[in-house]
Order: C-alpha cells, then structure tokens, then sequence
C-alpha cells in the first residue's frame, strides 16, 4: 500500500525556549517496507505557533497537490481521530474529544475546509483522507522531514540575518548529515530505522556552527543552537 502523509515540524524557539514559529511542512509518499519517503513535497512556512490548527489545512492541500503527481492508496492526516475519513468528521465527533473547549473551536473553524479537500481528493484521485494522527508510521516520517527541511530553512535564515537560530525539533530525535544530506532520526523504540531527510543543495551546512542540546523544559525534545561562522 502507497501511503501519502503531511505533518509540520520544528519550532523555532525565544530564550525560554517557549516556541514562536513553526518552520516547515512536508507532505511525503511512502511506500513499503515504510522507513523514509521516496517523494516529498516540503516548504518554510515560519507560522505563527498559536495557531497550528490552520497548518493542518495547508497540510491537507499539500498532500491532493502531491496526489496530483503521484498515485497513492490513501492519505494520512496528523488527527489522532480514530483514522476516521475526514469527509465523515462533524461537530458532534469533536464533541467527545478529550481536548480543550478552544482546541474544539478551532477544529470546528478549520472543518469545512478540510472536508472540502478531502472530498475533492476522493473525487477527483477515488482517495480517502483519514484523521489517523499520531498512531501512523508516515506520518511519523513526514514530521522527520519536515524537521529535516526545516534545519536548514532555519540555517538560511540564522545566515540571511546574521544572527542566531534556536529550533526546536521534533519529538524524540536525533539529526545527522551524511554528504550534502540531512537525516533526521527517530529514537523512539521500534522506530530506529525510521527517518526523513533533506537535500542540503545550499550547502547551508558548511557556514553554520550547530549546537545540539536537550530541551530543558520538555522532556523527550532535542533543540539546535544554530550561529552563522561567517
């Protein structure tokens, strides 16, 4: 089964390493034995992180833009909603989530929309999008390479303004480079060998000093002190 999943990732972070700006989207196709993505469609996004709800949409529109271009057997959406067919949701589901009376708000604003993508896709490609969340390996691995885009959106930026990046990564992971690529690795348990990756073609790695550490004030999360060396 051709799996296509969206997910965004990595923050960039103030001094209290209190999140500001999500980086990066990415939408991925992945296919067996599910490790990495064999496409992906990633792009900087530095949105406002009060406001992640209206990144699922975009999120949404990256996977039917890359349905355009590959074929796939579904689409998994970052909704832990019991992998229910997003045409299908309504407010009636959202009233028994174990969230916030905002997070329903804000879910029940971006609803419409969603449904509306989600309805063409299956139109228009005969593919479902479900609100599988969290629970699905894709899009683990389209989070890993949003994290991995968005390392070296962040370095271009720390050397755009000349001056330094704090990002936030994803959950439980670890970067490595290998050549002009940037690998993102998972280390939860069973996921070892589950990554996503990035294309340095910038070679923004080479003019950049990086710092990893441990996020102090959230367990599980890694951060990157990023400064420019020219």
């Amino acid at each position: 089964m051709k799996i296509i999943a969206a997910d965004s990732s990595a923050a960039v972070l103030n001094q209290k390493f209190e999140p500001q700006s999500i980086v990066a989207a990415a939408a991925v196709l992945v296919s067996p034995p599910y490790r990495e993505s064999s496409i992906c469609l990633a792009e900087p996004i530095f949105a406002d992180a009060r406001k992640g709800h209206e990144i699922i949409v975009h999120e949404t529109e990256l996977c039917t833009e890359l349905l355009g271009k590959v074929k796939a057997d579904v689409v998994h959406l970052d909704m832990s909603l019991g992998a229910v067919p997003v045409e299908q949701l309504s407010a009636i589901q959202f009233s028994n989530l174990r969230v916030s009376s905002k997070a329903k708000r804000h879910l029940l604003t971006i609803l419409p929309r969603l449904r509306k993508i989600a309805g063409e896709a299956r139109q228009r490609y005969g593919v479902e999008v479900l609100a599988i969340g969290k629970e699905s390996i894709p899009v683990r691995i389209a989070e890993l390479t949003a994290g991995a885009h968005a390392i070296l959106y962040a370095c271009d930026k720390a050397l755009k303004e000349n001056q330094t990046v704090l990002l936030g990564l994803p959950l439980r992971c670890q970067p490595r480079s290998s050549g002009k690529r940037l690998y993102l690795y998972s280390l939860i348990a069973a996921e070892h060998d589950v990554r996503g990756f990035a294309e340095d073609t910038k070679e923004v790695l080479k003019r950049i000093n990086v710092t990893e550490m441990l996020n102090p004030v959230v367990r599980g999360f890694r951060a990157l002190n990023i400064t420019p060396n020219e």
